[in-house]
Parts: structure tokens; sequence; C-alpha cells
């Protein structure tokens, strides 16, 4: 496009002028006629444009080389039509590329030497006020629309790496969220299937028809955990698969996920307080997720042989307190539950010996919906967790 400019425009001017068009010289005092174009002042026309092809590679060496070509042809005294395109073109890439300096620099010496070498050659007499204030006025311009095209190409990168960063952010969340229902899933199912085996194993021979229950146990447990995983990968899926039809766990699933503890050997009982009502499904999962985990680590480090399961609806609060009877004694620093004589309770940084990931993961359900979460031996024996959820719009 440069190249169609200088060389068509220019032809065009000359032509005009030799054809009783007038030579406007109005940027001089006076002025000689142009020198005729021939094939140098085409070539030279041509010279700048094609450098530009290497622009973005090389910004300031082209910004050089279009500054050199084009003060040739201002000093050789030809007809200065659009012969300026291609050292436009050059400043604003300067500009886009960070060369400022190069660019302000090129600037100053064509304000400089475009006006005064003609007339130091003779081919005009000294530029007018009007020259240099005009000119001056247009080279601004040229300098402030770069900067503006720069800074419009700099938020666009910027706004584009912050939808980038804010997209790595939320993957990164979700890869957390299904890790941690992963944990909660796989802990609980394969939890009961470790017991329920273990109990199938003792029984087999002497009582084979409690074995029977208990593998149905683990079968029904293992089939759940089947399920709950197909669900909690389905944002994983591949295009054109159909979603699972497991939908998510809630509370509506308590009966069930307890129904499995006491076929492990601990009686569950539940009791709900305050007026029961349909919760957030934020809420309602987290809920059901701090219940599994909770009974999780009763049954398979309480040794206790029963725990009671408390929710109270109050006006702007879920409550869950989980109770046990057991003999099992500390919280790992991670936050699973120690046998006896494990240590004591890993609360905010207190650090304990190995465990899991229960506890440090139900606090951060909990902390995450902007509740909190306690567990710990209780005065009277055994062990309780508690966990307060706040419930959006109540209260």
């Amino acid at each position: 496009m440069a190249a169609a400019i200088q060389l068509a425009g220019t032809a065009g001017a000359a032509s005009h002028q030799r054809h009783g068009g007038q030579h406007d010289c109005w940027w001089a005092s006076s002025c000689s006629a142009p020198t005729h174009l021939d094939g140098v002042a085409f070539a030279l026309l041509a010279l700048g444009p094609l450098a530009l092809v290497l622009r973005r590679t090389y910004p300031r060496g082209v910004l050089l080389a279009v500054f050199a070509v084009t003060l040739a042809y201002v000093a050789l005294g030809y007809l200065q039509g659009p012969s300026y395109a291609a050292l436009a073109v050059a400043i604003v890439t300067a500009v886009m590329a960070g060369h400022r300096n190069a660019a302000a620099a090129a600037l100053i010496a064509a304000w400089t030497l475009f006006l005064w070498l003609p007339a130091a050659l003779g081919s005009t007499g000294a530029p007018t006020l009007l020259a240099l204030l005009a000119i001056a006025a247009w080279l601004a311009l040229l300098l402030a629309g770069s900067e503006a095209l720069r800074g419009k190409r700099e938020r666009v990168a910027v706004a584009r790496r912050a939808a980038e960063q804010e997209a790595r952010r939320r993957a990164d969340e979700e890869r957390l969220r299904i890790a941690r229902e992963l944990h909660d899933v796989l802990a609980h199912n394969i939890s009961l299937i470790n017991v329920q085996s273990g109990v199938a194993l003792h029984l087999i021979d002497e009582q084979p028809q409690q074995a029977r229950i208990a593998l149905s146990a683990i079968n029904e447990a293992s089939a759940d955990a089947l399920r709950e995983v197909r669900s909690v990968l389905s944002v994983l899926r591949r295009t054109g698969e159909q979603p699972p039809r497991a939908p998510t766990p809630g509370l509506d699933r308590l009966d069930e996920l307890l129904s499995h503890a006491e076929a492990a050997g601990v009686e569950i009982s539940l009791q709900v307080r305050g007026d029961e009502r349909g919760l957030p499904a934020s809420v309602d999962l987290a809920a059901f997720r701090i219940v599994q985990e909770a009974v999780t680590n009763i049954v398979r480090h309480a040794g206790a042989g029963a725990a009671t399961v408390q929710l109270i609806y109050d006006p702007a609060d879920l409550i869950l307190q989980i109770d046990d009877d057991g003999s099992g004694g500390g919280v790992a620093g991670d936050g699973d539950r120690l046998p006896a004589g494990g240590g004591g309770v890993a609360r905010d940084g207190d650090s304990l010996p190995v465990g899991g990931n229960g506890i440090a993961g139900m606090r951060e359900r909990a902390v995450a919906l902007g509740g909190e979460l306690d567990a710990g031996p209780r005065s009277a024996g055994g062990f309780r967790v508690r966990a307060r959820l706040p419930i959006p719009g109540g209260g």
C-alpha cells in the first residue's frame, strides 16, 4: 500500500504538473522546478516500501533505511508528492515495537533535514514559518497517533493476559475441587470396603451369613464409589459424551450414607433440629461431605460403638455436629484422626504425625462458604466435629 501511494501518487502529481498544473512550493520562501522523475526517483520511491517487509523483525534498522532513502529522494530535488508514506509506516512500527526514542529522533531529524537540506542544496529557499509550524504539527500528530495505537495494543495484551490468568485460576480451582471430591468419595467408600472385607474374612468360615451381609455392603459401597467418581469427573468428559445421570450428593442422601456406616458396625443416630428447609447447592454439598468425612473417620479410626449426627437449622446458619464414643484419640496434622495414643488435636497449624486430609478438607469446605469448623476430643470421652455453614439469604 505504501508503494502504491508513493509511486502512483508521485507519478500522478508529476503528470498534473506537466499538463499545466502549477508546482506547489508553499513550504519554502522560493523554489526551483523539481528534478524530472527518472529511474533513480522511482527506485528510491520503491526501496522504502520494500524495506517495510522486514519492519517487524528489524524495526529500528528499517526505520533508518527508510529515513535514508527518503532523505536521498528529497536531497535530489524530486517532486515531493506523497513520498513520505513508507517513512510514516516505519515510524509507527518503531513506536509500536517499543523503540520510542528512535522514532522521536527520526521525527526531529525529519523536521530539520527535510526542510533545510533542499535549501542548503539550492533546490528551494529557506522554509517559511508556516512550513515549520505545519510540518511540526503533522509530525507531532503522527507520533501521538502511534502512541495511541501502542497504548491500545498494550491494553488489549493486558486484558488478554488477565483473561488467560483468570482461566488458569478457574482451572486450578476446578482441579482442586475435583481432587477434594475424589478424596471424600474414595476415602469414605474404600474405608467401608476395607472394614467390611475384614469382617467378611473373619466370619466367612464360622458365620457365612454375616459374611454375605458384609460382602453385600462392599458391593453397594463400590457401586456408590463408581457412580460418584463418574459424577465428579463429569467436567472432564470428552465432547459428545453423555453427562452422568448421578445427581450431586446432598443431605437427602444422608440416610443412605449412615446406613453404610451402620453396616460397618457403628450405630449412628440422626437428629434434626429447627425448621428444615432447602439449601443452596454449595451448602448442601459441603454439609454432606463434612458429615461423610466425619463418619469415615469414625469408621476407620475411632473404635466407636455409637455416634450421633445432628443437623441444626438456625435462621442464618446450618450447624453440623457429629459426636462419637470412640477411643480413637487424636487428629493428625493434615486432618485425619489417629488411633488411641496418637496425640492431641491439630487445629490451625498444630502439627502431629502422619494422617489423611479429612479434617483439613472439612475445614476448607466450611471456610470457603464463610463458616468455621472445630474438631477434637470431648471432655466426656469420644470425639466431636462441629461445623457452622452460613446459609445465603438466611436470617
